[in-house]
């Protein structure tokens, strides 16, 4: 069992390394699903009805030795006190005859070399063969580097639809069972004609699945460039707001010292020294006092110036209110 499950990673890993390889070095890469082309191959499916038919029939008559053996037992029970102690062993060693019997009959049917596993195996080697051919085929048209089968013990954690040849195995194998059953000219003619129409359609159909590998590479490209430009305008604002922070903290460490260096400039005034308070440069002191008192001086005249001008503009206004309008001299009299 650990052997097995080693065999599965490793299969796993080359599966991962070949994928890779195949977006990064163009390794194209393909794969079938058996079970999906045995379920749609007439033949396959006859003879597995068949088969199905054979294991029933078999089931059958499993079931009802089971069901003598078991009536035999019932009467032997039923009749035990009336019968003698080998007459009693002679009907158990015939019941325990029947049952391996039954037993070795079950091992040749169902056994793992049993009919069911050999007829099971002949059934599907020829569709395998016909699988093994057309999966070289188109390999060695499309150009394919490894194929895959879904269905076997290889562990696949995702498949893309569009690595999936299977419908085309399946169209190869349909193409070969018409082929053999070609009886005459007419037979042959249709048969091209079919066969035309089955190479226009692959055609159109590998044409249709470039135009959306295309699309889909444009799309991610597109997608790609659209991130890369939201990451380029994230980091730009990123960096403006940092930026701002930055100057925003600096002016505000400028006002802090502004401030306590009139602080300290008063300080020292007040107290009547002459020598600056610990830790304080005099000349600091005095700029930050003179930068102080002349800002209070810019915005006591700039109050006075507004004051001014408002007063100005009230003594206009009432100046304008008072005075008579100028009169015309032919007023008088008329003339």
């Amino acid at each position: 069992m650990k052997t097995h499950v080693f065999l599965l990673l490793i299969a796993t890993m080359l599966l991962s390394t070949s994928l890779e390889a195949q977006r990064a070095s163009g390794v194209r890469i393909g794969y079938i699903d058996m079970d999906y082309i045995l379920e749609n191959v007439p033949e396959y499916q006859e003879a597995s009805i068949q088969l199905d038919n054979k294991v029933g029939k078999w089931k059958g008559e499993i079931e009802t030795k089971l069901e003598e053996v078991a009536a035999m037992k019932k009467q032997l029970d039923n009749e035990r006190a009336l019968l003698t102690k080998e007459l009693i062993e002679e009907r158990d060693e015939e019941i325990t005859f029947e049952r391996d019997q039954i037993l070795e009959y079950q091992q040749k049917r169902f056994g793992p070399g049993g009919d069911l596993a050999i007829q099971r195996r002949q059934l599907v080697e020829p569709v395998q063969d016909q699988v093994f051919n057309a999966v070289q085929e188109i390999s060695a048209a499309k150009k394919f580097d490894l194929v895959f089968d879904k269905s076997s013990d290889l562990m696949m954690l995702y498949t893309a639809d569009r690595l999936n040849i299977s419908d085309q195995v399946l169209r190869s194998i349909t193409r070969a069972a018409k082929r053999n059953q070609i009886n005459s000219k007419k037979d042959e003619r249709d048969f091209d004609i079919d066969e035309a129409k089955t190479v226009e359609q692959d055609k159109a159909s590998q044409e249709r699945q470039r135009v959306i590998d295309a699309k889909t590479a444009e799309r991610d490209a597109a997608l790609e460039a659209r991130n890369k430009d939201r990451e380029t305008q994230k980091a730009e604002r990123q960096a403006a707001f940092q930026e701002r922070r930055r100057l925003l903290l600096e002016e505000r460490q400028r006002k802090k010292d502004s401030i306590q260096a009139v602080r300290e400039a008063k300080t020292t005034t007040s107290s009547g020294r002459s020598t600056p308070t610990l830790g304080t440069d005099p000349a600091n002191a005095k700029a930050a006092k003179e930068a102080a008192i002349a800002d209070r001086k810019r915005k006591k005249d700039s109050i006075i110036a507004v004051r001014k001008a408002k007063r100005d503009s009230i003594l206009e206004a009432r100046k304008k209110k008072t005075t008579p309008p100028a009169q015309n001299g032919n007023d008088g009299d008329g003339r």
